[in-house]
């Protein structure tokens, strides 16, 4: 269903010798390390013995095309991530990069991200091209770039974020090219962990962790903002694609392969065009990554009026995803198994209960034999604790859908039934401590409270708006999991080393929050 602009054909799938991976530390191996448990969506890979060898120490590198293969599944699966602490001679090079600033009348974050540019011996000497889409002062944006040696690129009335990008790609002559918008501040040495994934000739795109600029700035927004920024993709490594923990990346900080982009951000979209991008190049067969070891600095809003206006903007954006990429959208992924077991226990009677424990049952009858050793018996209490674990995700995320993406139907369902209004409360309550908890040592649990449910407000009300506005409902409705298949031969060139993969999709849901201003 993919369309938009046009995005380059990878290369064939061949990660160079002397590339190293190593699992991830979330991972678990199973019945002697020939079974490693993990990644997103959850899921159960066999190794035969070799792979089991080769990954001994949680390390492996690419010494042939098999292994090269074995270590793109592990990659590609969220089992393992690029080995950063071991990367190639000049991975983390800057020489061949371009810096394309985007920028609509912000003198003083221009001045602050150029002079840190300049700062950082990394990009200091790096070329650096500000693309002034319409600013009303011209020329002062353009005297602060000559001051710190840019190029300026100017559109004389503002064409949007994506239009600007895109003027800085087409302008760039670098291989690699760094988007930066101008409320950002990058940390020293940034661009090295991001450069060392292009060693890997199928990487696009490759974004690093945004963290607040200040986070004891002043204002109640500041606080949650810092806690659970929509633009922080938080402190562990992933590919990014659809249906995973990191389905999208926002481009106020992203490194590029120029010749990946192709046609670049779709200029038609006011909004989302960074996380329609990626999924772009995703469903072309690139790979995206996220990076939290290189970091740059966000000037969060602090104005609750901006916070709320841009977080109902956001929500607009979904109907524009989902007429382009269709159902990866839905705000709740649930098997009929999962929405069976959950529609019985919601009827709040115990033959309902019990009768959610035979669906549950039932569930992990069918999922053992998927996760048994080739002629063994199977695990039923693996498949047991699956089925638990994925329902209890499948939960959170309907309580989250009821207080952010269904709040409406909530609020009416509330009007008029006693029992819809203590399941509201529940759901918020619940999902309000269950997302604070991890945040406890950072912000308070009522500014915490407080600051989601008006931010599921805000972001649901610009979802209906979205939706009411394009006339397609897509993305409101719930959806099934989708199969994952594996790349076309890659299940082939790893046979000898991998024997099956089992894998869940239950609690899975697409909710791009993404940043569209520079």
């Amino acid at each position: 269903m993919t369309g938009g602009p046009r995005v380059a054909v990878p290369p064939p799938d061949r990660l160079p010798d002397g590339t190293a991976v190593r699992l991830d530390p979330r991972v678990r191996r199973r019945d002697g390390g020939t079974a490693l448990l993990g990644g997103s969506p959850l899921r159960l890979v066999r190794l035969r013995p070799r792979a089991r060898d080769l990954l001994r120490a949680d390390r492996l590198v690419v010494t042939d095309a098999t292994t090269a293969a074995l270590a793109a599944r592990l990659l590609d699966a969220g089992l393992a991530h690029p080995d950063l602490a071991h990367p190639e001679p000049g991975a983390g090079a800057t020489t061949d990069l371009t810096v394309v600033v985007p920028v609509r009348d912000r003198p003083a974050g221009l001045t602050r991200l150029l002079a840190a540019l300049r700062a950082d011996p990394d990009t200091a000497g790096v070329p650096v091209l500000v693309v002034d889409d319409g600013s009303a002062d011209a020329a002062a944006v353009a005297g602060i770039a000559t001051r710190h040696g840019a190029r300026v690129l100017r559109h004389p009335t503002a064409r949007g974020p994506a239009a600007a990008r895109n003027a800085g790609l087409r302008a760039a002559g670098s291989d690699l090219v760094a988007f930066l918008d101008s409320d950002c501040v990058p940390l020293p040495g940034w661009t090295v962990p991001l450069a060392g994934h292009t060693a890997d000739p199928r990487l696009a795109l490759v974004a690093p962790r945004v963290v607040p600029l200040d986070p004891r700035a002043g204002g109640w927004v500041v606080p949650y903002e810092a806690a659970v920024s929509a633009l922080d993709m938080g402190p562990d490594p992933a590919p990014v694609a659809p249906g995973t923990a990191v389905s999208y990346l926002p481009s106020a900080a992203l490194l590029a392969r120029r010749a990946a982009l192709g046609d670049g951000f779709d200029e038609s979209m006011p909004v989302a065009e960074d996380v329609d991008l990626v999924w772009r190049l995703v469903a072309a067969g690139w790979r995206v990554r996220y990076e939290p070891s290189a970091a740059v600095a966000h000037d969060h809003r602090s104005a609750t009026g901006a916070w709320l206006r841009r977080r109902a903007f956001y929500g607009t954006g979904a109907a524009l995803l989902a007429a382009r990429h269709g159902p990866v959208v839905a705000p709740v992924v649930l098997s009929p198994w999962t929405a069976a077991a959950w529609a019985l226990v919601l009827t709040g009677r115990r033959p309902g209960v019990l009768a959610a424990a035979g669906v549950l049952a039932g569930a992990t009858g069918r999922l053992a034999p998927r996760l048994a050793r080739p002629g063994g018996r199977p695990p039923v209490g693996l498949a047991a604790l699956l089925v638990v674990r994925g329902s209890a995700a499948a939960g959170r995320t309907m309580a989250r859908s009821v207080t952010r993406h269904h709040w409406p139907l909530a609020l009416a369902a509330a009007a008029v039934s006693r029992r819809a209004r203590r399941l509201a409360v529940a759901a918020a309550v619940a999902d309000a401590v269950l997302a604070w908890w991890p945040h406890r040592a950072r912000v308070g649990p009522l500014r915490f409270a407080a600051g989601r449910r008006l931010e599921d407000l805000a972001y649901g009300a610009g979802l209906w708006w979205g939706a009411l506005r394009a006339r397609d409902a897509r993305a409101l409705l719930p959806a099934r999991p989708a199969p994952m298949p594996l790349a076309p031969g890659r299940l082939r060139t790893t046979g000898s080393l991998v024997q099956s993969t089992a894998s869940g999709h239950d609690g899975r849901t697409m909710d791009p929050s993404p940043r569209t201003t520079p």
